[in-house]
């Protein structure tokens, strides 16, 4: 008999897709699902529960941080912690998709405040690596991803209440890019913007912009009425209002990068020029330095005051 061979890749997309099936069917199945936009740095971060536990899950928080002054505050943190604790929720999980390079994440002082694991996807390690050189972080920077309590691993599910979640690798923008699926529902981090916005950089140590294409046509295989959130609004051009949900349906024939029918060539030609065109972003030093460490900050020295390091002309 013959059989239809199946990668392993496809395995767990599978059962993402089967996952989001049963949630459009049944409403029990659905995540309940609140957004905090920091507008300071674009970036929305996410609290997820489920209805009848009430066991919820922290998706990319931030930290305020003032670079001028070095000085760190918790009032988008806060939000959050107040949304939780009114609703009655509890934190089982702190999700970061990726170590951002754009906010610092505020994990360390919610798991603080309301307990919970932090997880991320297991190829932080190769991160930790070429950003540990970068500052020279020294031997005392544990390169393994001991900084969180969890380690993803693509296809890996995990329980939040009487939800099942999958964890799908999605490399590209950086190497550990994770989007995390609950429900019907997809947080996919900095892979793919709103339609008329289009996708994330793939110029960062470790991205790969034809790596990105097919992480995000693998999202894009998902059912047409996944819902998308996204970890980054930047507002495109003519449109009066930030936006951060979307679906996969609307990504296929809208995306003005990776719509159905550009092909990965042109994709790849596209992102690389656009990738040329772009600064750094404002925050990526403090923002890398911190999140590698799992939103701590480096160890104080004998002063008992932590310091950020910026190399010059290394990058």
């Amino acid at each position: 008999m013959w059989r239809t061979q199946v990668s392993k890749e496809d395995l767990p997309l599978a059962a993402a897709s089967k996952q989001v099936e049963q949630a459009r069917v049944n409403e029990s199945l659905r995540p309940t699902i609140a957004g905090f936009f920091d507008q300071s740095t674009n970036t929305i971060s996410y609290v997820v529960h489920d209805e009848a536990t009430g066991e919820a899950a922290v998706i990319d928080s931030v930290l305020d941080y003032e670079a001028a002054s070095g000085r760190t505050s918790h009032g988008s943190a806060d939000r959050i912690v107040e949304y939780v604790t009114s609703n009655n929720l509890k934190v089982i999980w702190l999700i970061e998709t990726h170590a951002h390079a754009d906010h610092i994440s505020a994990a360390p002082y919610l798991q603080e405040k309301l307990g919970g694991k932090l997880a991320i996807g297991a190829d932080i390690i190769r991160v930790q690596d070429v950003f540990g050189k970068l500052f020279n972080a020294g031997t005392e920077f544990q390169r393994d991803g001991s900084q969180f309590d969890k380690l993803f691993t693509d296809g890996e599910t995990f329980k939040l209440g009487e939800l099942q979640g999958i964890a799908l690798h999605v490399p590209g923008h950086t190497p550990a890019d994770m989007a995390f699926i609950i429900g019907d529902a997809a947080f996919v981090g900095d892979t793919i913007f709103m339609p008329d916005f289009g996708t994330a950089r793939a110029d960062f140590p470790g991205g790969d912009a034809r790596q990105l294409f097919r992480s995000i046509r693998r999202l894009l295989s998902l059912p047409e009425d996944t819902r998308l959130f996204l970890c980054h609004d930047y507002k495109a051009p003519g449109r009066d209002d930030y936006a951060w949900e979307t679906t996969v349906g609307l990504q296929r024939t809208g995306n003005v990068h990776v719509r159905d029918g550009v092909t990965e060539d042109e994709f790849v030609e596209m992102r690389t020029a656009r990738d040329q065109t772009l600064a750094m972003p404002d925050l990526i030093m403090p923002s890398v330095q911190v999140n590698i460490r799992g939103g701590h900050l480096p160890e104080p020295e004998a002063n008992g005051v932590s310091y950020i390091k910026i190399p010059v002309n290394a990058v």
